[in-house]
């Protein structure tokens, strides 16, 4: 695993282009975010993608999300109208996922099986949002919580020690937070409150 020690509020640019370089040939990262750690890696990499699901134990029914610098790639995604629009605009960028029609573009193993559905999120973080403009597109992100634990890893010493030949690429920027995103889910007809996290989302309910 290669790991960079990349500074919370300057990133240095030339690990941020480490990192990017990794996840354009097809490599998986863990990363800091305004919520937890995360694990992520390029949309279209079937490959990637499984070796995150392997990691986490995940099933069939887990719902990815896709990390996005701004909502420019917004429409790319998932299906929404103008008023779910302004809504995302006004909550955005936040620790906040938001569940949303998937359109035709999201490949169909990172959908909800049944609901068709895709999580969206736009991070408040530099390292984040760094990795994102310099990828140039967005990224497929899952919280890094392991197998039979309750809370996400936040030690980057338990980071490296559990997952140092399972991943690629540490971005470690320090301790992170036991915190993972609040979940709304935007997709029917009224705002739904899936689990209260990191950010604020009393409006939504």
């Amino acid at each position: 695993m290669l790991h960079l020690r990349v500074h919370p509020d300057n990133p240095q640019q030339r690990l941020i282009k480490q990192a990017v370089d990794a996840i354009r040939e097809g490599k998986i990262i863990i990363y800091p975010t305004d919520a937890a750690y995360a694990i992520g890696c390029k949309i279209g990499d079937k490959t990637a993608v499984e070796r995150i699901s392997r990691i986490r134990q995940l099933d069939a029914k887990h719902q990815y999300t896709i990390l996005c610098s701004d909502l420019s790639h917004l429409a790319n995604f998932a299906k929404v109208d103008n008023p779910t629009y302004r809504l995302l605009k006004a909550h955005t960028p936040s620790a906040t996922t938001f569940i949303l029609p998937a359109t035709s573009e999201v490949p169909r193993r990172l959908m909800h099986p049944k609901k068709k559905t895709i999580g969206l999120r736009v991070p408040d973080n530099t390292i984040c949002q760094m990795l994102l403009q310099e990828l140039g597109e967005p990224l497929l992100t899952s919280t890094l919580i392991l197998p039979n634990q309750a809370d996400p890893l936040d030690d980057p010493y338990e980071i490296e020690m559990q997952l140092d030949n399972l991943v690629d690429v540490f971005i470690d920027s320090g301790f992170g937070t036991l915190k993972e995103t609040s979940i709304v889910d935007l997709s029917g007809d009224q705002a739904e409150v899936i689990r209260h996290g990191a950010s604020d989302v009393s409006a939504f309910e």
